[in-house]
């Protein structure tokens, strides 16, 4: 039989002989490919049924300790001749870089929280001065089954017919300012814990995006938006004129934070109500949050997830994570080379 070619699947248990993907290959055993030590599971890795013959050899070597290697290249629907020429050849420079160049796209995997995708895996080597090509890197994180957590999307609703907020939208959804301290844009959110909801406010600079100001409370009153507005003041010189955008949020219009604003010498500017676009920076911020670190964790206690968050926004985003509106820079190192040019 050729390689490639149509395979009989009678005899291995857990086949569906009736089902085929939609590459045209038929369904894998159950429990091909589920396993221990990082394996993905079969079902996670039909698109290998896809590839050329030597992706195929490649995903079979590294399940050979846990599956069978005749299990195996039964359901990949390649001989065992063929796999074990391929695997007894002298292994090429190529190759050997490949193997090298694994273990460390698997590191910088684990330590972006899961959350980049081919370019920014690049992006991020490329920061580490480890030289390799773009396809190679999409190439090998397919291979090694590197895929970036699920992401929850949300049904966006907008309001069209509302009355004026109580100040101007002034910024319009134009997300583009010329240096520090001339926007920040504020919002707040809550994150689920066992013992209760846990409330979250941020401010970030919106040329650099760094989150400058936040605070965690178990009270979405006023006072929460306060801390995190003097948490920014005691980080950054406030200029005459600093725009401050958020959204009509009570924690935001009240009569307290409107003459702390006020008193900074800070224009307010606010989002129409219902409508996230206008604020779309400081949701992409909490969209963030949560897709990367706070969907994927369960809280017992409210100071369990203030920890957790306060290391992913002091030592991973304001420091590590890469930006594509900030040319695949963190925004700490955005900041650093804006100040040096």
């Amino acid at each position: 039989m050729a390689e490639g070619s149509g395979h009989t699947w009678r005899g291995l248990p857990g086949f569906r002989s009736a089902r085929r993907t939609r590459c045209g290959t038929r369904a894998a055993p159950a429990g091909v490919g589920a396993g221990h030590g990082g394996a993905r599971h079969f079902k996670k890795s039909r698109r290998v049924l896809c590839e050329g013959v030597h992706v195929r050899y490649a995903f079979i070597r590294n399940q050979e300790r846990i599956h069978r290697v005749s299990r195996l290249c039964a359901a990949l629907a390649v001989s065992r001749s063929g796999y074990y020429a391929w695997r007894d050849r002298p292994v090429s420079a190529r190759v050997a870089e490949d193997q090298h160049l694994l273990p460390v796209l698997r590191d910088v995997h684990q330590q972006t929280r899961e959350g980049y995708g081919a370019v920014k895996l690049w992006r991020a080597l490329k920061a580490r001065g480890i030289r390799c090509g773009r396809h190679r890197v999409a190439r090998l994180r397919k291979l090694a089954g590197l895929e970036v957590r699920r992401v929850r999307r949300f049904r966006v609703i907008v309001q069209h017919h509302q009355l004026p907020p109580p100040a101007p939208n002034r910024l319009q959804q134009r997300f583009v300012t010329t240096g520090l301290n001339r926007v920040w844009v504020g919002d707040m959110t809550h994150v689920p814990t066992r013992a209760g909801w846990l409330y979250v406010a941020v401010l970030l600079d919106l040329y650099s995006r760094r989150a400058i100001g936040w605070a965690i409370s178990a009270r979405p009153d006023q006072q929460l938006t306060l801390d995190a507005l003097a948490m920014a003041v005691r980080q950054r010189r406030v200029r005459p004129g600093l725009i401050h955008h958020s959204d009509q949020g009570a924690q935001y219009s009240g009569l307290a934070y409107q003459r702390q604003l006020v008193r900074l010498g800070m224009i307010p500017s606010m989002s129409r109500k219902g409508n996230c676009y206008d604020n779309a920076v400081a949701e992409s911020f909490f969209s963030t949050l949560k897709n990367e670190l706070v969907h994927h964790q369960t809280y017992h206690t409210r100071e369990e997830a203030s920890q957790e968050i306060f290391a992913f926004i002091e030592g991973f985003y304001n420091r590590q994570r890469l930006h594509q509106s900030l040319a695949y820079l963190s925004p700490l190192e955005f900041e650093r080379r804006s100040s040096d040019s």
